[in-house]
């Protein structure tokens, strides 16, 4: 396993009752609204070998840490090229990466937000598209093993 990285996300949910023996919530767990919905629970983030699509590192953070704060530590030494969502924008700017030789030699291909790409005739090839495409393609290797530890496992919501 060597050459680059997949980066992302994804959320357990829990649940936010307080009825339990101590009479609290988890103090690791928070709210974080995504779209228009608002999700109780905590934040997996892993990091995937770009290759093979086997996982290499797993972080564990309450719902409401930004995706990007993690990536630092979801990095090999020997990746060269790191994929990741549009979460994932600025992660080059960030001041751990730019102060850290290794990591600031790394090529960052983070797939843009979809409203910021251009229009283009009905005529035209839309490359930027194309690109955004292919960024995908690579990067479809992260969700596989989401779907084991949310479908298989049975971590849709977490007890």
């Amino acid at each position: 396993m060597r050459g680059g990285a997949i980066v992302d996300a994804t959320l357990i949910s829990a649940p936010s009752s307080t009825k339990n023996a101590e009479k609290k919530r988890d103090p690791e767990t928070h709210s974080v609204k995504k779209g228009n919905q608002w999700h109780f629970g905590m934040k997996c983030h892993t990091g995937v070998d770009a290759g093979s699509g086997f996982v290499h590192t797993v972080e564990a953070t309450a719902a409401n840490v930004h995706d990007v704060t993690v990536a630092a530590k979801l990095l090999r030494e020997d990746d060269a090229v790191v994929y990741g969502d549009s979460a994932y924008l600025g992660i080059e700017k960030r001041k751990g990466i730019r102060n850290s030789p290794q990591l600031s030699a790394i090529t960052y291909r983070i797939n843009r937000r979809p409203g910021r790409l251009p229009k283009v005739s009905d005529s035209a090839i839309d490359w930027e598209r194309y690109i955004e495409n292919q960024k995908s393609s690579v990067r479809r290797k992260v969700e596989h093993p989401y779907r084991i530890v949310k479908n298989i496992f049975g971590f849709r919501k977490a007890v």
